[in-house]
């Protein structure tokens, strides 16, 4: 079974000279040796980050401090205590010119969850996490498709855990639903008009409301025209962006590579005869999404993931 260490060091092979700089987030969230600790618990806590470069004047760096830090200081000093008295000073970083190779090898070795980045001048520019490289690889590769038997797991439960993000998309936060009815291929397009309607309503910009309509449309489509069973559409509405998961439990997908090829299309030719079956919905999804996941397993369903950032 490919695991996601083995998954990230495949798929970073094919990027292993992209520089660092291409990757980080940029610019970092820094701190100074005299922020008190308290500060930094609240700045993390807003930010939803787990580490810190801590850097003197010009930005040179100092050290870091993490929420490891954090919890020793909860348990044996002072919140007020400044960030000099418990960063960690021997702090392995990257220059920007740093290739992903660099970055994988070294983080096999430390094991550090987040890394600093200086330019030529020593100066902090970014910060770097495994969570960047994949966000980053998924960015360039545009879909991923997952060949290994979490498959089966991914399907058979209800609650889904973003293959994109890692966050746990919660059926009890789902903003729209939609059941899809294969049986009649005449309703293709419904869930997506509803759809667009919802979205109209909490006010969502009207040309990402209309990249959302063409990608749901087209899933929709899928579903009665391949699936062979009922399907459904969620949607989350996220502060930064809209979730989408479009769900069947029918035949799967024998080959998605060769699916995502546009031209591509196993419809009949009784489906052909009214208007469909052109093979460029998958392609059409990946276009209009910002990112997007296919997961299926013959027999098992299709589980097609995109996210529309606002």
């Amino acid at each position: 079974m490919i695991n996601n260490n083995n998954l990230l060091e495949i798929l970073s092979q094919f990027f292993s000279e992209t520089k660092i700089g291409e990757i980080m987030t940029s610019p970092a969230i820094v701190v100074t040796p005299k922020t008190s600790i308290k500060q930094v618990k609240n700045i993390m806590k807003v930010k939803k980050i787990s580490g810190l470069p801590v850097v003197k004047k010009g930005l040179m760096l100092e050290g870091i401090i993490s929420i490891e830090d954090i919890i020793k200081v909860l348990e044996n000093g002072s919140l007020n205590d400044p960030v000099e008295k418990w960063m960690t000073v021997n702090v392995k970083s990257f220059y920007e010119d740093n290739t992903l190779s660099d970055f994988m090898n070294v983080s096999q070795e430390y094991k550090f969850g987040r890394y600093p980045v200086i330019n030529n001048e020593n100066k902090v520019i970014g910060i770097i996490t495994k969570y960047d490289v994949i966000s980053w690889l998924f960015e360039k590769l545009g879909t991923i498709y997952i060949h290994d038997d979490r498959r089966k797991k991914i399907l058979d439960y209800e609650e889904y855990t973003s293959k994109l993000t890692g966050e746990i998309l919660d059926n009890k936060k789902i903003s729209f639903e939609f059941n899809i009815d294969y049986t009649d291929i005449s309703k293709i397009g419904i869930g997506a008009t509803k759809l667009k309607s919802f979205l109209k309503k909490i006010r969502i910009n009207e040309k990402l409301v209309r990249k959302i309509s063409i990608a749901t449309y087209e899933a929709e489509a899928n579903v009665i025209i391949h699936s062979e069973s009922y399907g459904k559409i969620f949607c989350w509405d996220f502060e930064d962006s809209i979730r989408l998961l479009i769900k069947d439990y029918g035949k799967g997908i024998e080959n998605v590579e060769m699916a995502m090829q546009e031209g591509f299309s196993t419809a009949t030719e009784e489906v052909r005869s009214q208007g469909f079956g052109a093979g460029m919905g998958l392609p059409n999804m990946k276009r209009f999404s910002d990112k997007m996941t296919i997961i299926s397993e013959v027999g098992k369903g299709v589980i097609i993931e995109m996210i529309f950032y606002k």
